[in-house]
């Protein structure tokens, strides 16, 4: 950032008074600009013991399947967001919305929220970042071929759970990133 947003005054890197950190302050009207982690929501949304996966049309991970997710939009709850990304990439509707597995990822400023939920009537489609959806069984799973750690243990949960018969608790990670080799 170089530029306050309020004043159009240059900004400088600093530890503001009573913070612990730095941050982006602008050197005419003292705003401090905060930079804050992003929210990833989506679905696991399951029909008749599949669950719907995508392809994905766009960067990063293009041709790779995740579920359906994107980031969070202003003035929508995180299960509005996952209902809106499942329908934008998956043409689907979803029902029965219950927050299933949320991953902390600070290595990279991400938070991850994950809905477990009902496709309804088994439609859906492809939408303009999936290059083709379908419906997997654990068996038919590409699991070689999932963009995303994140979404890996989102099913292998899934389907343990499904095992289990118990029930889908809410589940909490930490995914620690490992420092690339210089």
């Amino acid at each position: 950032m170089k530029y306050c947003s309020a004043c159009g005054h240059p900004v400088d890197l600093k530890i503001p008074d009573n913070d612990d950190r730095e941050r982006f302050t602008c050197t005419q009207c003292n705003l401090i600009h905060y930079s804050n982690p992003k929210i990833i929501v989506g679905c696991l949304p399951v029909f008749q013991g599949r669950v719907l996966l995508c392809k994905r049309a766009i960067e990063p991970r293009r041709g790779k399947w995740t579920l359906p997710a994107g980031f969070m939009e202003n003035n929508e709850t995180t299960s509005q967001g996952a209902e809106r990304e499942t329908w934008e990439e998956a043409r689907a509707r979803v029902s029965n919305l219950s927050l299933y597995y949320l991953f902390d990822v600070p290595g990279i400023s991400q938070v991850y929220l994950f809905y477990l939920c009902s496709l309804i009537d088994g439609h859906y489609g492809v939408g303009p970042e999936s290059l083709e959806t379908a419906l997997f069984s654990e068996s038919e799973i590409p699991w070689d071929e999932l963009a995303f750690p994140v979404v890996a243990e989102t099913l292998r949960s899934y389907f343990e759970d499904t095992k289990a018969g118990k029930g889908y608790p809410m589940r909490v990670d930490t995914v620690v990133r490992k420092p690339r080799n210089v």
